[in-house]
């Protein structure tokens, strides 16, 4: 039985309860209306309500997540590399036939996480698979369910496999992150986001916010510097935390174009 608490709202699972959950209430989130709500995988799971969700996504990356989505709703993502399968970023539902279908595509080398939004139920993913999961240091104050499982990492990059690169942008979160997969779309690079970079409506453009709820801008300096990292990187597609929420085409271009659009509106072209 998984009893430990989660909060319904962000869906952070916490090692003990609690009346507060500290992820919505910083100003990047949000305490419904309602109030603060609780619920655990045990209950979610004897609901009825919610069914795996896996599906294609792209050429070697597979949506892993669930119908429907709970709390904030994101889905994780697959990535089939070389080296193994490595799991992107984190849903919050998770039960023994999403087990079974993960593993039936190979199971899971590891998992890496964008920020603390997506940080979820990821002990319950890492021991389901006995695997480790990598959050960067900056992050680690909003670790919500302590366990040797998570491997904290520190600096700008992190290779977590041969093939597969993290690397901190700080756009978000102190520690926000994005995954570059240089063999995704057949050798033409794919950058998986969460929404560090935010895949937007217009496809020509991806986003760059400190809240998106809240709607509180990123830092100028912030962005010149995720834009400054990523141009030594080159990736065709993005993608972003939702279901289909990708960039198909041109994505290098589209990162440094939104980035000058952005810092032209915020008035710091540097």
């Amino acid at each position: 039985m998984s009893t430990e608490p989660i909060c319904q709202a962000c869906g952070m699972q916490y090692a003990a309860a609690r009346d507060d959950c500290p992820v919505c209430e910083d100003e990047r989130q949000y305490v419904p209306a309602s109030g603060q709500q609780w619920t655990n995988l045990s209950a979610l799971r004897a609901s009825g309500t919610y069914t795996p969700r896996v599906e294609e996504q792209g050429p070697g990356i597979v949506g892993v997540g669930s119908n429907p989505g709970f709390a904030i709703g994101e889905r994780a993502l697959l990535v089939r590399a070389r080296s193994g399968n490595f799991l992107w970023d984190c849903a919050a539902y998770l039960d023994d036939a999403l087990v079974q279908q993960v593993r039936d595509l190979g199971g899971i080398t590891g998992i890496a996480i964008s920020h603390p939004h997506y940080y979820t139920t990821m002990v319950e993913w890492a021991h389901a698979f006995d695997v480790p999961v990598y959050l960067h240091e900056g992050d680690r104050q909003w670790i919500g369910r302590p366990d040797p499982a998570v491997k904290l990492w520190s600096g700008t990059t992190l290779d977590v496999a041969p093939d597969l690169r993290l690397i901190n942008l700080g756009v978000h979160f102190t520690g926000g992150t994005v995954l570059h997969w240089p063999d995704g779309e057949d050798g033409r690079g794919a950058l998986l986001s969460g929404d560090i970079v935010q895949v937007i409506p217009d496809r020509t453009h991806v986003g760059f916010m400190y809240s998106y709820p809240n709607l509180i801008p990123e830092r100028p300096h912030i962005v010149r510097r995720a834009a400054e990292l990523l141009a030594g990187y080159r990736f065709e597609a993005i993608y972003g935390a939702w279901w289909d929420a990708i960039v198909r085409t041109d994505g290098f271009e589209v990162v440094q174009r939104s980035a000058k659009r952005y810092l032209a509106h915020v008035g710091d072209e540097g």
